[in-house]
């Protein structure tokens, strides 16, 4: 939330990339946006200061991860360790749905069209960032200038209880 006081924020939700999880209930990824606006509503973030976007109202994003599947590998997708955990966690094996295979690319294109430099994860999605910033200089490079920038990942600090409790 103190991210709005200080950063032009974009907070995306990623209905489409929700879909990888539950396309077999479309019905429940648009209820869980809505409670994710109300959500953010309850905690503080202001409209005023924040862009709340809905991934399937921003074509270009599809677009932009169609472009840039063209200049990842699938042998990179499946090394990254976070896909790697949850392929191991959700037992596909070598059944990977595609969709879900390639979130990190569509992932790329979220962070990228809004030209975020800080993108605030936990620990677990920083591979996720980081493959961002893999395909940041390829496309920049092959469009002949600098177009896209690379994003930090924001990671939070761990907090013990009791300095939670003193801070709020």
């Amino acid at each position: 939330m103190r991210l709005q006081e200080t950063h032009r924020q974009f907070l995306l939700l990623a209905d489409a990339q929700a879909l990888t999880d539950n396309a077999h209930d479309p019905e429940r990824v648009r209820r869980n946006v809505l409670e994710v606006v109300l959500d953010y509503l309850a905690v503080g973030i202001d409209p005023e200061k924040t862009t709340i976007c809905v991934q399937s109202g921003l074509p270009a994003l599809g677009e932009l991860t169609m472009l840039y599947l063209n200049f990842v590998t699938v042998a990179r997708l499946e090394r990254n360790p976070t896909i790697k955990d949850e392929i191991r966690a959700r037992g596909f094996g070598r059944d990977i749905p595609a969709g879900f295979l390639f979130y990190p690319v569509a992932q790329a294109a979220d962070i990228t069209a809004f030209k975020a430099t800080v993108v605030p994860v936990g620990e677990d999605q920083a591979p996720l960032v980081e493959q961002t910033n893999e395909i940041v200089p390829r496309i920049n490079n092959q469009i002949g200038r600098n177009v896209l920038v690379e994003a930090e990942a924001l990671i939070p600090r761990n907090r013990s209880p009791a300095r939670c409790r003193r801070q709020s």
